[in-house]
This record gives structure tokens, sequence and C-alpha cells, in this order.
């Protein structure tokens, strides 16, 4: 019996057996210049619509290749319906919020320009490359979406009229004032339905009028993080993890899915 490849590519077009999948020329050079595979070597390849599938290397070159697409060793499943709206951080923290977010399960990531961040722009094709790279690592299923930055105003403006965002609670963590302890609001919203977003403001925390306009928002759900002060990206982990620990997928134990043994 054969061990399970190491290598999980994403391939964001349709994936059946007996198809063959193209690969871009960043893919092929991956698997051929840095992890020295070439034809007929196996890896897995995966995308939210199709599931994850064994497939074959069947031609690499410096501007593309292809894989044959063998059998499928898992079939989609949903991903939790948690959002992160997070405010961009220096020297390398939003990558690191990105990569991390991704690997506890969240579903979209939305970048927020707040009064007191101090990074106005991102590298938006980068905070995907970084989004796909992690889910190859972690096993997941599915890439989470990354939108572009947009402005927290807009965003709140925006909300109610969204189809996706309507009937969406908008969890804010707060390091001041009236708000519930985080698992406590957590449970309360589970019992009311699956979808969920946070929000994790600046290093410095959001501004005093950002406060007092989400206090005043019917979605907004001020949430307690213990105690101590986090910074910023360690709020934005401990909301996703709690959030799946008691609303998501982590109620079911590692490997029940059904993954036949390779040949």
């Amino acid at each position: 019996m054969a061990d399970r490849p190491r290598t999980r590519l994403h391939l964001d077009t349709p994936l059946a057996a007996g198809q063959a999948a193209g690969l871009s020329g960043d893919q092929a050079h991956y698997l051929r210049g840095v992890l020295r595979q070439a034809p007929g070597d196996r890896l897995l390849v995966f995308n939210e619509a199709g599931g994850e599938w064994l497939a074959e290397i069947a031609t690499l070159t410096k501007s593309g290749g292809t894989v044959a697409v063998l059998e499928r060793t898992r079939p989609p499943a949903p991903c939790p319906d948690v959002w992160l709206l997070f405010a961009p951080l220096k020297g390398g923290r939003t990558e690191y919020v990105v990569e991390k977010a991704t690997e506890l399960g969240v579903a979209r990531l939305c970048p927020v320009l707040t009064r007191r961040g101090d990074v106005p722009r991102v590298n938006l094709d980068r905070l995907r490359a970084n989004a796909v790279e992690a889910a190859e690592q972690c096993e997941r299923l599915s890439v989470p979406v990354v939108d572009p930055l947009a402005d927290l105003d807009d965003v709140l403006d925006a909300w109610p009229d969204n189809p996706a965002t309507r009937d969406r609670p908008l969890f804010v963590a707060a390091e001041t004032g009236a708000a519930q302890p985080l698992a406590a609001a957590v449970t309360a919203a589970t019992a009311a339905g699956g979808k969920a977003a946070f929000l994790v403001g600046p290093e410095g925390g959001l501004h005093p009028g950002e406060l007092d306009r989400l206090a005043k928002t019917p979605f907004v759900v001020p949430v307690g993080l213990g105690p101590r002060i986090l910074r910023a990206d360690t709020a934005a982990f401990v909301v996703l993890a709690l959030w799946q620990a008691l609303a998501g997928d982590w109620t079911s134990a590692p490997g029940q899915d059904a993954r036949p043994p390779f040949r």
C-alpha cells in the first residue's frame, strides 16, 4: 500500500476521474524546481466544488503542465461560515494572520481600514497566494475568499443590504466597555444560526468614534477576550479558535472523513 502523497495543490478547475487538469507556470516550477518531482509522480489536487483527488503528473514545462486525475480521496465538505474582518498589521503580520486564519478554517478574510490603522494598503495577490498555500498545507478542501481592502465605515454601511451579511452577526473584539464574554456570545449565536463574522481592530484598538458607531449598530455584538490585552493577531486567532470549538467543525475527531488506501 502506497503512502498518502504529501504534496497537495489547489486547482481552480473542475476535477473528475479520467480527466486532465492544467497547472500554472508557478505550480509547474514548484513541482519541478522545488520538490524535484517529475511525470509519473503522484500528488493530491483539490478545490471546494470537487473535493480532493489523487492525481499523477503527466507533463511539466517551464510555462505549465498537466496532471491526470485518478480517483477521489475526499468528497466536498462545507466550511464553517465564519468571517474575519481585521485591520492590516505591520512587519509581515498581515500575511501571518491570513495564513493562520486559513488554518483555523475561516471562510472569508476582509481586511479593513480603521482610523488608527497604520497600514493603508495591502498586496491582495500576495494575501490570496498566502491563503492558497496555507490551505494546501493544512488539508482543508477550500481556500478562503480574500476581499480587497475596504474602509470599515463602508463595510458597515453595506452590511444590512448585502444578502451574505444581513443576517450575520458581527462580533467585535472589545478591550473596554460593556461586552459579553466571547464564549457566551458564540453559544447564543449558535442557537440562532450558523453564520458569524468577527472584527479585530488594529494595534492600539479601534477609535472611540468607531466604537461609538459599533455600539449603536443593531447587528454588532461586542465581546470580551478576557482580562488581558491581546495583540491584534493573537485576538484574531482566539476568536476563530473559540468559534470552531463551540460552533464550527472542531466537534468531530481528526481523520473521521473517509480516506481510502492508496495503491
